[in-house]
């Protein structure tokens, strides 16, 4: 099963089996060449070609970075203004398909890069595989970077990497369409688009195979969880919460949404946001993803988050966190972390990626310098704050295609209780 979405951050693939070397898949999404820019300070550094797997050799530069198309793009100036100003060089290199899954394999040959930027949801598999070494974040960091970023690189009680963007679900609405922009409930939500006669009350991808990161901030607020976590705040993979108690109650509620036309599974990744910018759909969840076409499409909207239930838990969406990490098995060490210690420590990096590459960032003091011109990028990540980092540990992987297969089913009239416990089995064989 895999997320039907756009994926704005290059989130890990999910559909992958939990294995050693892709627990999480790479970043299928991104496309593009091989390839990547130099930096010369005093000459500038050989890329070395392709590997045979049509990754890039590392070269000779000081300093590697591998990270999507997007990324690297962005990041091509900063890095070489920052190794300039270090008297190094610095390579930025391109691994368009499967980043992850080449990363950890070049890693461990002892030919990868200094610095990869991944999704957070990658720690547990890195961290299984022995492929990055924790950070060491400034003393100033909480007051520096937002906390939903802290959060999501935190794994078992260390810090794996320095956050930089961060992306979440939101509900945009059509102001056409209804007189309550930002409805403090689901079914304030279905009221209002209901009386403002819209064709489509909420367009939230389902699809018939689920999809169970759209379905997050539905399924949290109705009561349902993932994962428990143990005494020390770590997700715990042995409190399984789908098929108990509060993911039954949450099925109950999504069902009922299903038998009222609310939700559908003719919406889909595919159609869910033109259902919107053409002018057919009241609100939309989707995220930051979605606002390149609907401000093409000149819709006068509203953004809020995303409501809960009446009289349930607040609606809990997945927050996606974009970090940097530094290689176990990089040749320079020093040189990486002094690098993601700089991307810490100040704004100018992360705003220079911006300028090339719009992502919500993480650092406090550039969402201030960016609320002007970029207002909602910057509610976005406010809204973040409401959100939970997607789980990191590798047996997320197990969750997708069972839940949302349930939730598809629950939307298409399936009973709730025995499927969500029927998905709930599924998992847990999977886990083992």
């Amino acid at each position: 099963m895999q997320i039907r979405r756009k994926n704005f951050l290059a989130l890990s693939g999910v559909a992958a089996s939990v294995t050693l070397l892709a627990a999480c898949g790479g970043d299928s999404d991104t496309d593009g060449g091989t390839g990547g820019g130099a930096s010369d300070a005093g000459g500038a550094s050989d890329g070395g070609g392709e590997t045979a797997e049509g990754v890039p050799a590392r070269g000779n530069a000081d300093l590697v970075i591998w990270a999507d198309e997007l990324k690297a793009k962005s990041l091509q100036e900063p890095a070489k203004t920052w190794a300039d100003a270090q008297g190094i060089t610095v390579e930025v290199q391109t691994v368009a398909n499967d980043l992850q899954t080449n990363y950890v394999t070049a890693n461990q040959a002892g030919n990868g890069p200094d610095i990869v930027l991944g999704a957070h949801d990658w720690i547990g598999n890195l961290v299984q595989n022995g492929a990055i070494s924790p950070v060491q974040l400034p003393g100033d960091a909480a007051d520096k970077l937002a906390p939903i970023g802290l959060q999501a690189v935190t794994y078992d009680g260390q810090t794996y990497g320095v956050p930089y963007a961060v992306e979440t679900l939101v509900l945009y609405a059509n102001n056409a369409l209804t007189d309550v922009p930002e409805p403090g409930s689901i079914e304030e939500l279905v009221e209002a688009a209901k009386a403002g006669g819209a064709e489509v009350v909420l367009s939230l991808p389902v699809g018939e195979q689920g999809d169970a990161y759209h379905m997050q901030p539905l399924y949290t607020s109705g009561g349902g969880y993932l994962f428990g976590t143990d005494a020390e705040g770590n997700q715990d993979p042995t409190d399984l919460g789908v098929g108990k108690e509060g993911s039954i109650a949450a099925a109950e509620k999504i069902g009922a949404l299903g038998a009222d036309g609310v939700l559908r599974t003719s919406i889909t990744g595919d159609n869910a946001i033109s259902l919107f910018t053409d002018g057919k759909a009241a609100y939309l969840i989707s995220g930051p993803w979605a606002l390149g076409d609907i401000n093409t499409a000149g819709i006068d909207f509203t953004m809020s988050a995303v409501p809960g239930f009446e009289g349930m838990e607040p609606a809990k969406p997945f927050a996606g966190v974009n970090a940097f990490y530094v290689a176990s098995n990089g040749q320079n060490a020093g040189f990486a972390q002094t690098f993601v210690g700089e991307v810490a420590s100040n704004a100018e990096i992360a705003e220079q990626m911006f300028q090339s590459n719009n992502l919500p960032p993480v650092n406090l003091e550039l969402q201030d310098k960016l609320s002007g011109e970029f207002p909602d990028m910057v509610k976005i990540a406010e809204f973040a704050e409401l959100a939970e980092p997607m789980p990191s540990i590798p047996q997320m992987a197990a969750i997708w295609g069972p839940l949302g297969q349930a939730q598809a089913n629950i939307v298409g009239g399936a009973d709730p209780a025995s499927t969500m416990q029927a998905a709930g089995e599924e998992i847990a064989r999977q886990i083992g």
